[in-house]
């Protein structure tokens, strides 16, 4: 279809080959996963006689990222970069740089992180704060928090100072991997900086408390926030349903949940599947379902998600009755549950008896739903 359309825009008055146009077409293809049509846009461009530049080689090299293959991916990501290097138009930039350090931090290949960094060094360009950000973000994520540090070390010894973002990402990278004091030593820090706590800041404190189930300190964070004149998003409030909910305190997470309702706040099927998930964990699908029709009569309407942590909980249960009516509710939304949706919901109680038996159940009434989905398809 694109390369119809781009036809269709050459033969146009108008239309003169750019890069910049080239450069985004190259870019959108990438975040769509078409690699190939990426690939096709480069060829015409150099066919129709524009000279690839640094803006086209960093979208190629982002595009090739996107790939599924992240080892060839890499591979070819650093092939362009150093052919960029003997093309004097298409020298990389510190964007170029930012793009494939984050790219290999995020697939731990420390070593090239490394070299790159030198490589950096030594040339005439110069690492700035999304640089140290995108780095230390990535080893944060994956939990490599010693190559975090020496990243934020070597983003100090340059004179670089920490903004927003750099103590977000360190907040929630310590919070991830509960290693609370530091975690807290830097916001500490934070508030004696020149910047300013953001509600991410919060959120993220009372998400990773929650995880360790603790309930007083997360609670603390969100008395917090009012302290400082900040506004709870749908994320705070969907965080702090979750800490109640690990920390056995259902009753809590739905008197957050109907505040929300009653004080018409903005609300998401995300704040929905936080509080069935909360009945879910603890046992009470009877309620979960209750609240799942409470939803429905208040145009709290459920996606894909929501119906397989529901499927999954109730026939967790054994509860066949609900597994029917919640397949029911499928079958009118017009919702086929697919392979993966069947596989992940029964994955997990597949072998205690009870699971086996209800899992017998839940698939021939999935079965059931598809067959007759498929069997409405055909008289269509």
């Amino acid at each position: 279809m694109l390369n119809q359309v781009f036809r269709w825009m050459q033969k146009q008055r108008w239309y003169v080959a750019d890069n910049g146009v080239y450069s985004k077409l190259i870019s959108v293809m990438g975040k769509k996963g078409q690699i190939r049509m990426a690939m096709w846009l480069f060829s015409e461009m150099r066919n129709s006689g524009c000279r690839p530049d640094t803006s086209v080689y960093n979208s190629l090299i982002s595009a090739h990222l996107h790939s599924r293959d992240k080892s060839k991916a890499l591979a070819k990501a650093l092939g362009y970069f150093e052919k960029m290097k003997g093309i004097e138009r298409c020298k990389p930039s510190i964007v170029t740089y930012n793009i494939l350090l984050r790219a290999f931090a995020q697939a731990r290949k420390v070593d090239q992180v490394n070299a790159l960094f030198k490589d950096l060094e030594e040339s005439i360009v110069s690492p700035d704060i999304y640089t140290y950000n995108g780095v230390m973000d990535a080893y944060g994520k994956n939990g490599m928090i010693r190559e975090m540090e020496s990243v934020l070390s070597q983003m100090k010894s340059n004179q670089i100072k920490p903004d927003a973002i750099t103590f977000n990402l360190l907040i929630d990278s310590y919070g991830r991997r509960q290693a609370f004091e530091k975690m807290e030593q830097v916001y500490k820090s934070l508030l004696r900086s020149r910047e300013k706590p953001t509600l991410p800041t919060f959120n993220s404190m009372i998400t990773n408390y929650g995880k360790a189930r603790l309930k007083d300190k997360a609670e603390a964070v969100f008395k917090k926030i009012y302290e400082m004149g900040y506004k709870p998003s749908y994320v705070t409030y969907e965080s702090l349903i979750t800490t109640y909910a690990l920390c056995d305190c259902v009753s809590k997470a739905r008197e957050i949940f109907d505040e929300m309702m009653d004080l018409k706040k903005e609300m998401h099927v995300s704040t929905l599947n936080a509080m069935l998930d909360a009945y879910c964990m603890n046992g009470l699908p009877a309620e979960a379902d209750q609240l799942f029709e409470y939803a429905h009569k208040n145009g709290l309407l459920p996606d894909a998600s929501t119906y397989k942590l529901l499927y999954k909980a109730y026939t967790k249960a054994n509860m066949k009755e609900l597994v029917q009516k919640l397949l029911k509710y499928m079958d009118n939304s017009g919702i086929v549950p697919n392979k993966k949706f069947f596989l992940e919901a029964l994955g997990a109680f597949g072998s205690s008896r009870a699971g086996s038996e209800s899992s017998r159940g839940a698939t021939g009434a999935t079965t059931q739903l598809i067959d007759k989905q498929k069997h409405s398809a055909k008289a269509t």
